[in-house]
């Protein structure tokens, strides 16, 4: 009998036949398509999947498209997607706030009530599994030649020691020379601080003080203050008036910045709500949240509610009672990339989301909250290029590496590297040395932490926000301990400013969001908001045996640190490596939270014991992915466990 072809190389030979006969009938469109079609058919066969994984666009609801800003696996398993205005002026104008719960194993969405603007918010998990939200947005950029009433910071003084001084929003501040300017928001400033001299009867008063954001009752260049000058507070008379009063340095019409709101919210993954706890003392836009060893959330930067940026002003989050305390002050350009390191300190990679002076705040180093010591670190190829770039804390996590992947210039520069640089924070001098180049240029690119130890880093773009059609369709896995780049499937939806990525529970990653300046390659044509929730389907599952694939079964839901768990295992013995990952929570390309740590293993017939280390800033309080793989790399579903 002769060679029959199998159905695999029919449909290959087939389609590789269409491509020749129609590029000599010298079709360009149908040769296009014709080259499209083989290669969906190529991406979507079992043997390039098993080496390069897969992607699949979800369907999701029109109901439900979201301008994704934010997103945050739950311990429930859910993804938490909030846009609050979703970078939508009118969004904003008309109060029309979003976020949206994602269930990807049903496929099913919910609408949650949002109580406030949380675009641009910071988040972090707490330890008992709630998600703490700070900040947000409480008004929108204004661009030179775009900016009608004159505005700036009034600094409001209260001398008064007996009483709080409370301005509803709208409230009006009288120049010298009888202009008004009122109040964008609300503020209260504390009575004053009334102080008796040891020695003496003498009483020194303190006057108490807080921002507000004003600008002019009517439009024109005729209400530009150019110098300070102190403003009378409308509607207050006699020793009110004197107690409380306003000082402006300059009320220009000059561009105005995006402003930050003191809102704080809990948002519970059992009730699926938010709950509003205390707000912070400083409004903030663009800050960073990270965790602490004992389970208090420190809040690092942003932009104030005149839009300016915090020079050092942190804060500190007790979720026992609820409220904010002062922090060690220290500065930092926005959405910093902080990690929590063993011992306790602080390293900032250097990443951030970029807000602030080119020239200050964008060094890496190690941050000790406990002598507010910093201490740079050398090293860094292209430092002028650390502005959206992407950082994370390498798995194992005991190994102590940080990587910082791409970036690009300050602001809207069109520089981008391809450079990687890993830190070793165990040497007694740590610098960064140079890792594998990306295949090109990348900013905004979304790193993700796999349970195979892996890194999988997708998306990015060439050019500020996508500009000039520059996203880039790529992905990548590196491996840290060969210290290289494999290939992985080409995503079919591109990812830049805004977008987001993380691992679920069943090993799967899933992809959000992206916000072009632009929607054509000229610049021409104003961007619009993808979307689509795309998810990539690695290697290693396509790899899993039917059948065959590692299960965790009974065992403790609340293993102690440094002592042991043990847990029943389907297919035990084939068990290589178990590893708790910390859920991710990411943002503008930041997400400190991720982190793999690796568990000592011992195996028995059908169950399998691990170790979780004991020092509480290599495994910050709160809940876990637990995963075991097998020698081939491929890893159970992840079991839902919580370290208190």
């Amino acid at each position: 009998m002769g060679y029959r072809p199998g159905k695999r190389f029919k449909k290959a030979a087939i389609g590789a036949g269409v491509v020749l006969v129609l590029a000599a009938l010298n079709a360009p469109a149908a040769i296009g398509f014709a080259e499209e079609q083989y290669h969906e058919y190529r991406i979507s066969r079992p043997g390039y999947q098993r080496e390069f994984g897969s992607w699949q666009v979800q369907d999701t609801p029109d109901s439900y498209h979201l301008n994704a800003i934010h997103a945050t696996l739950l311990h429930t398993g859910k993804v938490l997607l909030i846009a609050g205005s979703g970078n939508d002026q009118k969004q904003f104008d008309a109060g029309t706030f979003r976020t949206i719960l994602w269930d990807p194993q049903k496929n099913s969405y919910q609408e949650i009530r949002t109580p406030a603007d949380l675009f641009c918010a910071g988040h972090t998990q707490l330890a008992d599994g709630r998600l703490l939200v700070a900040g947000g947005t409480a008004r929108y950029e204004l661009l030179d030649g775009d900016v009608e009433r004159a505005g700036g910071r009034m600094l409001v003084k209260n001398e008064n020691p007996d009483k709080p001084a409370r301005l509803k929003k709208g409230t009006g501040f009288i120049a010298p020379s009888g202009l008004v300017y009122r109040t964008t928001a609300a503020v209260t400033v504390p009575a004053a601080e009334k102080k008796t001299a040891k020695r003496g009867k003498k009483t020194v008063v303190t006057a108490a003080e807080a921002n507000v954001f004003v600008e002019a009752e009517e439009e024109g260049r005729g209400y530009i203050q150019d110098r300070q000058a102190q403003y009378a507070v409308e509607g207050l008379t006699g020793k009110q008036a004197d107690n409380v009063y306003g000082l402006a340095q300059k009320l220009t019409m000059d561009k105005q910045d995006f402003q930050g709101i003191k809102d704080t919210f809990e948002f519970d993954p059992v009730q699926e709500r938010y709950v509003r706890v205390d707000p912070m003392d400083k409004a903030r836009w663009y800050p960073t949240l990270v965790t602490l060893p004992d389970g208090k959330v420190l809040s690092v930067s942003g932009l104030d509610e005149s839009g300016e940026i915090l020079y050092g002003d942190n804060e500190v989050y007790d979720p026992k009672t609820k409220k904010w305390a002062k922090a060690p002050n220290r500065y930092f350009p926005t959405y910093p990339a902080l990690f929590l390191t063993a011992g306790g300190k602080l390293f900032y990679s250097g990443a951030n989301a970029g807000y602030g002076p080119a020239d200050r705040g964008r060094k890496p180093g190690i941050w000790d909250l406990r002598d507010n010591s910093f201490t740079t670190v050398p090293g860094m190829t292209d430092p002028d290029q650390l502005e959206t770039a992407g950082s994370l804390l390498l798995p194992p996590a005991q190994d102590q590496k940080v990587m910082v992947l791409g970036g690009g210039g300050v602001g809207e520069s069109a520089k981008s590297t391809p450079r990687t640089s890993i830190i070793d924070l165990t040497k007694d001098r740590p610098a960064y040395a140079d890792g594998p180049e990306l295949p090109q240029g990348t900013r905004y690119l979304n790193s993700v932490i796999m349970p195979d130890d892996t890194v999988f880093t997708s998306g990015g773009s060439a050019d500020y926000r996508g500009r000039g059609d520059s996203d880039i369709h790529k992905a990548q896995f590196y491996d840290p301990g060969t210290n290289s780049f494999t290939r992985a499937a080409d995503p079919k939806v591109g990812r830049n400013y805004h977008s987001e990525a993380v691992l679920l529970p069943d090993g799967r990653v899933a992809t959000f969001g992206s916000d072009s300046l632009f929607g054509d390659k000229a610049n021409t044509m104003p961007g619009t908001f993808e979307k689509r929730i795309e998810i990539f389907t690695p290697p290693y599952l396509h790899q899993a045996e039917d059948g065959k694939r590692l299960s965790i079964g009974a065992g403790p839901e609340r293993p102690g640190r440094g002592q042991e768990a043990t847990y029943e295992v389907g297919g035990a013995g084939r068990v290589a490596k178990a590893r708790l990952i910390r859920p991710g929570s990411v943002t503008h390309v930041t997400d400190v939270e991720q982190r793999s740590i690796q568990l000592a293993v011992k195996k028995s017939p059908g169950k399998v014991t691990v170790t979780v280390p004991a020092d509480p800033s290599l495994v910050p309080p709160g809940w876990y992915m637990l995963f075991v793989a097998d020698g081939k790399g491929v890893p159970s579903e992840a079991k839902w466990v919580h370290v208190p």
